[in-house]
């Protein structure tokens, strides 16, 4: 249990715990860049609007790799399958290949596609809004594709969760 009152300082370890009771899916946000594919994983991710249509990404102030994506002129974006935890773990690497054995697609534009996710979304940057310690990146969706009957990848109590049918 945790408790913090509001006279006393939050502590980011108890709001990671918190943030954790919150479950969410998972992204790849990528892009091949000059050839060579750039991606991160990204766990705060949410729709934004139908019209126009967006969603928003949140990318750490200190990621390189957000830093190399924000100049691409697609990105795409994966919704991860339930199968696919070893990628997101692969993804959200500091060091390695963040791509060896995993299948991609790009589009002529750039945005590039993690095969085997149950969506795919085809978006340029619109806008970066500072927010603390990350940036939200505001994304319009220009193409898209995906498949409702494979099971997305849930995040929660910073660990990988399936869902349970009712």
């Amino acid at each position: 249990m945790i408790r913090v009152e509001a006279h006393e300082e939050l502590d980011p370890g108890d709001l990671r715990k918190v943030y954790g009771c919150f479950p969410s899916g998972v992204t790849a946000v990528c892009a091949e860049i000059d050839g060579v594919p750039v991606g991160m994983a990204a766990s705060s991710f949410t729709s934004v609007s139908l019209e126009p249509p967006l969603i928003l990404v949140c990318a750490d102030n200190g990621s390189s790799t957000w830093a190399r994506l924000r100049e691409a002129s697609r990105l795409g974006v994966s919704i991860l399958s339930a199968e696919q935890a070893v990628a997101c773990r692969q993804l959200a690497s500091r060091d390695g290949d963040r791509f060896a054995s995993l299948g991609w697609t790009s589009t002529p534009d750039g945005a590039l596609f993690v095969e085997g996710a149950s969506a795919w979304l085809d978006c340029a940057l619109v806008q970066e809004v500072p927010a603390g310690d990350h940036h939200i990146a505001l994304l319009r969706i220009v193409a898209l594709e995906a498949d409702p009957t494979i099971e997305p990848l849930v995040f929660h109590a910073s660990r990988f969760a399936r869902l349970a049918a009712t």
